[in-house]
């Protein structure tokens, strides 16, 4: 049996990476999806791949920007009417030493991973019913307190802070509040962070030497764990962070 069958779901930064390796992974499982992205090119390669329309919905908006949520959930509202599942994936990745770190940097991660994030939440709320779900996408760094990721990092743990308070606040209405927190994941991302090309280079050593697997994630194993987050099998989850990272915070 499918486990979203007749289900509707929303996937922020769904377009590429682990947003739309979970979109493609909710079809599957019988739900119709509305994913966001950046680019209308990117929308359009994401709706081309995943077939089905009838059951998905490609809105384009940055969720930093209030006005664009009010346009997403307004087109949400006209195709299905409702939200059963929200995932809350959409962020930026930019490291820098502190000391390079100005406002406008520290800014633009915190309007997009923070702001966005909580904003998405509220504006899906009056969509939302007894029995729906919300998966927040955090990050193992929000406590692995690697160098130049202070920015990043802090946004990661306020988007896990979140999840607890909101799991507190929503439970009572029969809403679910929980956090994936990725580790080290093979997706578009890692050529937008600003490091240079040996920065990636030491990077990727240091992450083969860490994971306990050896190896990069795929983003189907986060859809996997964000799926099981969006279901009746995790029906007494609530409020925790399921980590993703294939042993990189046991060392």
């Amino acid at each position: 049996m499918q486990a979203l069958k007749d289900r509707v779901a929303v996937i922020t930064g769904g377009s590429t990476g682990i947003g739309f390796a979970t979109a493609k992974r909710f079809l599957e499982e019988g739900a119709s999806v509305v994913l966001t992205g950046r680019t209308q090119e990117t929308i359009d390669g994401a709706l081309s791949e995943l077939g089905a329309p009838q059951r998905v919905l490609g809105v384009r908006g940055d969720v930093a920007r209030l006005a664009d949520l009010d346009r997403l959930f307004t087109a949400v509202r006209e195709r299905f009417g409702r939200v059963d599942a929200l995932f809350a994936n959409a962020g930026v990745a930019h490291f820098a030493p502190v000391d390079e770190v100005d406002e406008a940097f520290f800014d633009a991660q915190f309007d997009v991973n923070v702001k966005g994030l909580y904003f998405t939440v509220k504006k899906a709320l009056p969509l939302m019913s007894k029995g729906g779900t919300i998966v927040l996408n955090s990050s193992v760094a929000n406590a692995s307190g690697m160098p130049a990721m202070s920015v990043y990092a802090a946004t990661k743990a306020a988007v896990r802070s979140l999840a607890r308070t909101l799991s507190s606040e929503l439970g009572p209405r029969g809403i679910r509040v929980n956090a994936v927190s990725p580790g080290p994941i093979l997706t578009p991302i890692f050529g937008k962070t600003g490091l240079p090309d040996e920065g990636i280079k030491a990077f990727e050593d240091t992450v083969k030497q860490r994971v306990t697997l050896g190896r990069f994630g795929q983003p189907e194993e986060v859809a996997d764990a964000v799926l099981f987050l969006s279901t009746e099998r995790s029906a007494f989850v609530v409020g925790t962070e399921l980590v993703v990272d294939g042993g990189f915070q046991q060392f």
